[in-house]
């Protein structure tokens, strides 16, 4: 029996306690929650192989929804109001979401499988290989295409956007992009000659795609640092994963404009 991955669900209740303190939840978050836990429990049960598919696939669409905000009873708190960060700048703002980290607790208690075990050593030499790669290919791609430029600062709001981005979106969307979907196709794919890139490459793309939202430009860029975090994920596990796509941001927000320059 796999161990459930403690650290990662201390972390994300870290996170989610402080959303909790920014946001309320009402009483049709029942609703999602209820079927949360009907999904869990069809992905857990083992006598039927079609009730399991049934509830990944609950779970899949029930992702998609928490993830777009599109589920009542979750009022998501503003933690930044609307602000330039540099002058030449688009405003940025950011919202503690209660819903998205919905996604991560399910996967961490449902699928502890995500988060394999790695030596220390292993984890570190495959976060910086990542780092290196996913930030040469994102930040390298994103000052050629003039999204951004150098612009180093360390504004007030800095520490509250590194709690969040580490606890509520770094951390849920590697456990759901590397851990679910990477590494739930690498195990149907392992006896397949390139199935771990094959599992790699999908992650990635609809890591990309994920972001289309925000444009073409996006998409690419959140695409090619997928391949990063998913060699990340392929060498040093999860935590690796999760180090490399925050090392990420974080020299973005830290050393380039943020989040872009003006159009």
């Amino acid at each position: 029996m796999i161990a459930l991955p403690w650290p990662y669900l201390a972390l994300l209740t870290l996170g989610y306690g402080l959303a909790l303190s920014y946001g309320q939840l009402g009483v049709q978050t029942l609703i999602a929650l209820a079927l949360l836990i009907i999904s869990g429990l069809a992905v857990l049960q083992n006598k039927n192989h079609y009730l399991r598919y049934a509830g990944h696939g609950l779970f899949v669409l029930l992702a998609l929804a928490l993830a777009l905000h599109w589920l009542p009873g979750f009022h998501n708190g503003r933690a930044i109001s609307p602000t330039w960060l540099t002058p030449d700048a688009v405003p940025f703002s950011m919202y503690f979401n209660l819903d998205k980290p919905l996604i991560g607790f399910w996967l961490l208690l449902v699928c502890p499988w995500i988060a394999p075990r790695f030596a220390w050593r292993v984890s570190l030499g495959a976060s910086l290989m990542g780092l290196a790669l996913a930030a040469i290919l994102a930040l390298g791609g994103a000052m050629l295409l003039g999204m951004i430029a150098w612009a180093p600062k360390w504004p007030p709001q800095s520490t509250i956007w590194l709690l969040n981005n580490l606890l509520l979106v770094t951390l849920v969307e590697e456990a759901l992009f590397r851990g679910y979907i990477q590494g739930g196709m690498s195990r149907r794919l392992k006896l397949l000659p390139y199935g771990q890139t094959i599992a790699l490459l999908v992650a990635a793309v609809l890591f990309g795609l994920a972001h289309a939202a925000a444009g073409w430009k996006w998409v690419l860029l959140a695409g090619l640092a997928g391949i990063g975090y998913g060699l990340a994920y392929r060498f040093g596990g999860l935590s690796a994963a999760i180090t490399t796509h925050f090392g990420v941001n974080v020299l973005h927000f830290v050393f380039f404009t943020y989040p872009m320059l003006v159009p």
